[in-house]
């Protein structure tokens, strides 16, 4: 018997890290599945550059029949800052449900009339999408939630929403950074600083929690990432009211990011071929990663005296500096003007200094054999890809607690400051002293750290889960059987 043709309508989040995923994941389920069709809503949060390129990016990545972009009106978050900035985003989207409605049933009337057309089989909706479910209800088709972070977020979120409604928790006990959550998916209690602000703030955490209760309204939860990293969360984390969750990662893009053209980029792999086998470290911290002049100092002083070769993704901070917004960093037109005197000069033969490039083409060079991260998802499993080890300085969000797992419960990553956050409440930066960053420096790079056996370890499981009977390959047959189904 011929299975139905099927039609799926994706939202992904208008972030960068999120809304690539979710293209990639499209990719894969209709590569997998011939009888399957995307619908891909695209957002954007303003008319900048920034977020035209984003929708390029998304619009124009894949070409196939079965595959189609649709550009919704950009959203308006509101100005808040740290924790609300995540509330504001969410809040933006409430706006433009009556166009995913009006536009979906367009689809469903279409598929009515003409037998020839793919059944609307359902929602998948980015995590930060969900008020999108209200859109799936009222058509009454089945919803699916994209998660982007980590599994071991996933299920802290749904044990504290959990602990809240069935045993009247007080989660305001969580703003004390000395606090701890005994969340069964690691090996050992997780102190509250290593959570997401916005689950420490009592006004956003409301919000985060209401949504999070909706995850469990769902028909399955894919999730980017692979059984073989967060096996203790996938076999202890979930209580029998959450649905399916499918680990289908690591979902990577592994083409380049960066224009062809882009000289900088090229310059700075040109650079890496001169550099002996595993001899650089890299520090990237992420389209919205930055910090004040003052931080810069103290990591340029660091690299420069632990001798090691850099290459360093130096970005200005945000007009908003100092608490967290969905800003993207940019580029200095002059770097040399906020370094230490004489540092470029002293350095040239063992560093370079560039803007943005490609994460993965520079994680993928036999010359890099270190990397300093914010610990964003992405850019954790590109690392575990490529087997890089890591050394990890979070800002925000849940990088925090990707830190965390990384070191204290895998061993694959070293410690610079893994509780560092320039999103905390009080909206204070500390600023690392440069011999803090060249201890965390001199750590990864020394060829005899346990982390490094560990990474390898956990990269040759990342690519195995992949392969034709891999983990995150059965996980992604599964959800399209039980598509079908629902």
């Amino acid at each position: 018997m011929m299975t139905e043709r099927a039609e799926l309508v994706f939202i992904p989040c208008p972030l960068m890290g999120h809304a690539i995923s979710m293209v990639e994941v499209v990719k894969l389920l209709v590569d997998r599945e011939e009888t399957l069709s995307a619908t891909v809503l695209v957002t954007k949060l303003d008319h900048s550059s920034t977020a035209k390129a984003l929708v390029d990016y998304v619009s124009t990545s894949y070409f196939s029949s079965r595959i189609r972009f649709v550009e919704l009106p950009p959203l308006q978050p509101g100005n808040a800052s740290g924790p609300g900035a995540t509330v504001d985003l969410i809040g933006s989207l409430e706006g433009i449900k009556p166009n995913v409605r009006d536009l979906v049933l367009g689809l469903t009337k279409n598929s009515g009339s003409d037998s020839s057309l793919p059944r609307l089989a359902g929602f998948v909706i980015d995590m930060f999408c969900i008020t999108m479910l209200d859109v799936a209800e009222e058509l009454r088709v089945p919803s699916y939630i994209f998660y982007t972070s980590s599994v071991n977020l996933l299920g802290i979120s749904l044990y504290l929403q959990a602990l809240k409604d069935d045993h009247q928790l007080d989660i305001s006990a969580l703003a004390d950074p000395d606090a701890s959550v005994d969340y069964p998916g690691f090996t050992s209690p997780v102190p509250s600083r290593f959570l997401p602000s916005v689950m420490r703030d009592m006004g956003s955490a409301s919000v985060i929690l209401k949504f999070t209760r909706r995850f469990r309204e769902t028909k399955g939860i894919l999730v980017n990432t692979f059984e073989g990293l967060e096996a203790r969360a996938m076999e202890s984390a979930f209580d029998d009211k959450v649905p399916p969750v499918y680990p289908v990662g690591p979902i990577l893009n592994l083409r380049s990011l960066v224009d062809e053209d882009d000289a900088g980029a090229a310059d700075a792999l040109d650079w890496l071929d001169k550099q002996p086998p595993a001899s650089v470290v890299f520090l990237c911290f992420g389209s919205m990663g930055s910090f004040p002049e003052e931080q810069v100092r103290q990591i340029a002083h660091a690299l420069e005296r632990t001798g090691h070769r850099f290459l360093w993704s130096l970005r200005r901070p945000r007009q908003s500096e100092g608490k967290f917004k969905f800003e993207f960093a940019s580029s200095y037109e002059n770097p040399e003007e906020i370094f230490p005197d004489g540092f470029m000069d002293r350095t040239a033969g063992k560093g370079k200094i560039i803007g943005w490039a490609s994460q993965v083409q520079v994680l993928a060079h036999p010359a890099v054999g270190g990397f300093v991260s914010h610990c964003g998802w992405n850019s954790v499993l590109e690392s575990i890809w490529f087997g890089v080890p890591m050394a990890v300085w979070p800002l925000f969000a849940d990088q925090q607690l990707n830190a965390f797992a990384l070191v204290e419960d895998l061993g694959v990553a070293v410690d610079i400051r893994m509780d560092y956050s320039c999103d905390n409440l009080s909206g204070k930066r500390a600023i690392v002293p440069a011999e803090e960053i060249e201890r965390g420096i001199n750590r990864l790079m020394d060829t005899e750290v346990e982390a490094k056996e560990k990474m390898k370890r956990m990269s040759e499981k990342s690519r195995r889960a992949k392969v034709e009977g891999g983990s995150s390959q059965l996980n992604l047959e599964r959800f399209i059987k039980n598509m079908h189904l629902n």
